[in-house]
Order: structure tokens, then C-alpha cells, then sequence
């Protein structure tokens, strides 16, 4: 068979599953899927919070605690450094396999009675406010991010420092309201740049310095609006622009922005690239239909991993992984896992298992550490093992699970998305694939409103000073209104030494409307069919048919930049 079409069980689209698919499918000795590429991705992401944080009491002492679980979710919560400690045993939750039931009906009381740590993290100093992250050091409200000093406000930002406001970054410092760029310092308000210093409101520039409001420029020095200038008189330009001032940022904003569109962008973000479909990628070989990898080859269908083979249907680390299917936040030296999620480091031959670490060889286990041979956390022989997750696979396709939507779920699925402890809005999806209430709850997924905090406004955003050279000190003490949904946030004292030190004005929106304003600028992880706008070449892209950049193919594209 060279490839089967299929129509996917949820949103009844058609999908293809070509030859290469097939052979990995039997390789890893499951069945091939039922959702569709789209639809096994969404059914992945309901079940990590990336970033946002709960109070919530913890379940062993009932003291409240900052947690990734919001506490609407009826899920047992530990203490992180109690939950790693060896003060309680995961296997004391262990139960026989009732043959009568369905796997997933019985796995989802384990999920839910089996303690969870309050949050993902280790090797962090004055950090208390982060999640998914480790090695930060005096930082605020950093999460999924690693190698972070004297920040806040970064999301899945690593070895970067000073910096505030900061979505995917690298080896960044002296950085500002930015998004997605690799290399260098003082970069303030900019998209995609790659090695460059000094650059204000500007995209997709590399090795460049000294530029405001450009795209698409290389090796370029002393540019404003993609204007060459000398140094001398790009000087007296930048003085006039007043980018010290909201309303001097604004004006340069709109016109920046306008230089954006107008210059064409390449299909794909990447390099070092071969025989890949793929995007935000580099230094990978072989991977199709891929986004955010890095060193990883042979794999499909993957999302932010890296250093990474063999795999399909892999969410989220990487890290030396290798034979994995529909896995999620599963990485360090892991092998050979299927249907996972929060599993390592160093773990091998798991399948449908959940927060486990440094185990092998288990099935349908939640929380143990250091186990082998187990099945839902039940201690069995090697032998005894074997033969019980044969049984049990089979009992799996001749008893299947039918959610409240009708779909079902036999070996070889992911574990249905109406059982994570997680809303659509506190989900890594709703960062990734960005819906409307109506369009959420359409592909079966429900929103959950938090109870807000009252502050008292003591500011509206639009009273702020104009410039950053007016602000007083008891700004740190005033509750400013959000510009755009009106709720509350406060200028932090390391937030105001930075933006005085790099004479920038204060942000007038909060910090959740901050991170959607530069969530925008970033595709999302599916690719379409399109054409390159100059030559026609068929192209495979993140950028949507209706989007409103002018895509080039690679070799247009760098016949342009310059």
C-alpha cells in the first residue's frame, strides 16, 4: 500500500497517510491514526499549560500554593519539592486491571488520584513565579524558558539576560517586547531577527546594527525605514523619532509596520535544512511538516523538540529522544515511548503513561520514579508484565472508549482530550491556535473563566507620562488600567530600572495582552499549499493562504533581501 486516505474521526476532514508512514507505524507496532495530523496536534496541546498560573491548595496539607492545575481541576496537587522527595511512593496508588472496563475509564481515575507536582522546575534562585523552566536566576514570570537572569515576563526564552518582555529568544541580552530571534543585544520591538544590536521596531534582519523600522536587510548598518544613512546623520534621525516616548513609538510603530508588509518574507524560517518541511527549524535533516525543530531528523509531524529522530506525533523537548509517537513534554535520553505525556528523563519503552520519571518498561502508570514492569501502578514480574499488556492491548480494541463527542478511542490513540485537567484558554493550544469561544467549543473544547482579583485603579493607562524621562518612583505603587481589556497590572522596580536604563517608555497594555500583541506575529505549527508570489512555485508554508505577506519562495526570496 503507498498511502490510504482517510477521513479524520473529529472534524471529518480527509487526510493522507503516505508509504513512509505506513512503514513507521509498523515499525513502532501500532496502528495507524484515526484523527487526522491537525486533530492529533490539538488533542496533544489541551493537556500542557505552558505559562499561565493558579493559586490552588495543596492536597496534602491544604496550604494554597502557585501551581500550573488550576483549582477548578478535581486533580491530587503536591508541593513540588515534596512531590520529588522519596517521603510517599506512587506505587501505593497500584490497581489490578479491570478487564471489565474500558483502559481509559480506569486510566483517568488513576490521573486524577495520583499526586502531581505543583509545578515543572528545578535549579531556580529568586525565581518563586515560574513554570517549565529551570537554571533562572532573579526572575519574574518566566516559564518554559531555561538560562534566564534578571528577566521577566519571557516565554520559552534560553540563555537570555536582562530582558523583559520576550517571546522565544536565544542567546539574547538587553532585550525588549520581542519575538522569535537568535543572537545579539538591544533589541527592542522586533520580529525574526538573527546576530544584531541596536535594532528598533524591525523583521527579519541579520547581522545588522543600528536600525529602526526595517525588513528583510542584511549585514546592514545605520538604516531607518530600509533608508541608508552615514552614522553621523542616522544620529540626528534617531533623535528625531523620539523613541523614548509612547507617542514617538507609536508613530515610528505604523510606519515600521508598514515596511513590513510590503517586504516580501521567505516561505519557511530556518536554515540548514535538508529534505525538510518545515518551519522556525534549523540544522535538521528529513523531518516533514514540522515546527520548531532544531538538530533533529527523520521525524514528522513534530513540534518544538530538538535533538530529536525517528519520531512522529512528538510535542514539546527533545533532548537526545528517539522512537517516539504522539508524546508530549517527554525528553532527556528517552527512547521508544508511544501515547506519552511529562515522562523523563532517561525513561524507555513506556506507552500511556503520565509524570513518570527515569522508568522503563511500564503501562498505563501515573507519577512513579525509578520503576519497571509496572501496569497502572502495580509491580509485576517481567514475564507477568509481558503477558498483561498483550492482554491488555487486545481488551483495548475489542472494548474501546466513545467519548461525549462520539469519538472512539482504541490502542494506538492519544488519551482524549476531555479528560485534561486544562480549559482551551489555559492551554498551550490557545497560544499556538488561537480561537474564538464559538470556534473552541465547536472542535469540542470548553473555556474556563478565572474570578479576578480586585484592585483598585489608582491610573489609566492613558495618564501615563509620555516619556520615560517623566517617570517618578511612586509609578510602583499606582494599579494603571490595561489599554485594552481594562484589567489590572503594576510596573515591577527591575521592569522600571530596565526600561529607564534603555529609555523606553512604559507599556500601556498588561502583561497577558502584551504576550497575545507578540503571540501574533508568530505562524502557527500547520502548513498549506500556496505559491510563491513572485514565481509561482508550488510551496508548502505556515503562512496561510489569506494572509497578507507577500511569501516568496527561497530563491526569489534571496534574490530580494539584501
Amino acid at each position: 500500500m503507498n498511502q490510504e486516505t482517510k477521513q479524520c474521526q473529529n472534524c471529518k476532514k480527509d487526510f493522507t497517510i503516505e508509504l513512509e508512514d505506513f512503514n513507521f507505524y509498523e515499525k513502532m507496532k501500532v496502528p495507524a491514526p484515526t484523527f487526522c495530523p491537525e486533530c492529533r496536534l490539538f488533542r496533544r496541546l489541551i493537556w500542557r499549560n505552558e505559562r499561565i498560573f493558579f493559586r490552588r491548595p495543596e492536597s496534602l496539607t491544604g496550604k494554597e500554593v502557585f501551581s500550573g492545575f488550576p483549582p477548578q481541576a478535581k486533580i491530587t496537587v503536591y508541593d513540588i519539592e515534596y512531590w520529588k522527595s522519596d517521603a510517599w511512593d506512587a506505587l501505593d496508588y497500584g490497581k489490578e486491571y479491570d478487564f471489565s472496563k474500558s483502559f481509559f475509564e480506569q486510566f483517568k481515575e488513576l490521573i486524577y488520584q495520583v499526586p502531581w507536582p505543583s509545578r515543572a522546575i528545578s535549579n531556580l534562585v529568586n525565581s518563586d513565579y515560574s513554570n517549565q523552566a529551570d537554571y533562572l536566576k532573579n526572575t519574574y514570570l518566566v516559564h518554559n524558558s531555561g538560562y534566564v537572569e534578571n528577566s521577566a515576563y519571557v516565554v520559552r526564552g534560553h540563555n537570555t539576560k536582562d530582558s523583559f518582555d520576550i517571546l522565544e529568544s536565544d542567546e539574547v541580552e538587553l532585550a525588549y517586547d520581542s519575538t522569535f530571534f537568535t543572537g545579539g543585544f538591544k533589541i527592542f520591538y522586533c520580529f525574526d531577527c538573527v546576530d544584531c544590536h541596536d535594532i528598533w521596531l524591525s523583521k527579519d534582519l541579520h547581522g545588522c546594527s543600528n536600525c529602526v523600522g526595517c525588513a528583510g536587510l542584511r549585514g546592514k548598518n545605520y538604516c531607518i525605514f530600509n533608508k541608508q544613512y552615514t552614522k553621523e546623520e542616522y544620529a540626528i534621525e534617531l533623535e528625531k523619532l523620539n523613541l523614548n516616548t509612547y507617542s514617538g513609538l507609536e508613530t515610528a510603530r505604523k510606519k515600521a509596520y508598514e515596511i513590513w508588509q510590503k517586504t516580501p518574507v521567505k516561505y519557511y524560517h530556518g536554515k540548514l535544512l535538508v529534505n525538510c518541511v518545515a518551519d522556525n527549524a534549523q540544522n535538521s535533516k528529513n523531518c516533514k511538516e514540522s515546527w520548531g525543530i532544531r538538530d533533529s531528523q527523520d521525524s514528522k509531524f513534530c513540534q518544538n523538540v530538538y535533538e530529536c529522530t525517528d519520531s512522529y506525533d512528538y510535542s514539546v523537548w527533545g533532548e537526545k529522544a528517539s522512537q517516539m509517537y504522539e508524546c508530549l513534554t517527554c525528553g532527556s535520553q528517552v527512547e521508544n515511548m508511544k501515547f506519552c505525556f511529562d515522562c523523563w528523563p532517561g525513561s524507555k519503552d513506556l506507552e500511556y503513561c503520565m509524570g513518570c520519571r527515569s522508568s522503563s518498561d511500564l503501562f498505563g502508570c501515573v507519577g512513579l520514579k525509578r520503576k519497571q514492569y509496572c501496569v497502572f501502578n502495580k509491580q509485576y514480574t517481567k514475564e507477568e508484565y509481558e503477558k498483561l499488556v498483550a492482554r491488555i492491548k487486545d481488551q483495548m480494541i475489542q472494548v474501546p472508549f466513545t467519548d461525549s463527542r462520539g469519538r472512539v478511542y482504541k490502542y494506538g490513540e492519544f488519551f482524549p482530550q476531555e479528560f485534561s485537567p486544562f480549559a482551551y484558554n489555559e492551554s498551550h493550544l490557545q497560544d499556538l491556535f488561537p480561537k474564538t469561544k464559538e470556534q473552541a467549543e465547536e472542535l469540542g473544547f470548553f473555556l474556563r473563566e478565572q474570578p479576578v482579583k480586585e484592585f483598585k485603579i489608582t491610573l489609566q493607562s492613558s495618564e501615563l507620562p509620555d516619556s520615560i524621562d517623566e517617570v517618578q518612583d511612586d509609578i510602583l505603587n499606582q494599579v494603571v488600567s490595561c489599554g485594552n481589556c481594562g484589567k489590572a497590572y503594576k510596573i515591577i522596580a527591575t521592569e522600571l530600572q530596565f526600561l529607564r536604563q534603555m529609555k523606553l517608555p512604559l507599556p500601556r497594555l498588561c502583561v497577558e495582552c502584551r504576550f497575545q500583541a507578540r503571540n501574533k506575529f508568530i505562524n502557527s505549527p500547520f502548513f498549506y499549499n500556496r505559491n510563491c508570489a513572485k514565481c509561482q512555485t508550488a510551496i508548502r508554508t505556515t503562512y496561510a493562504p489569506d494572509r497578507k505577506e507577500i511569501v516568496y519562495c527561497e530563491s526569489c526570496y534571496n534574490s530580494e533581501v539584501s
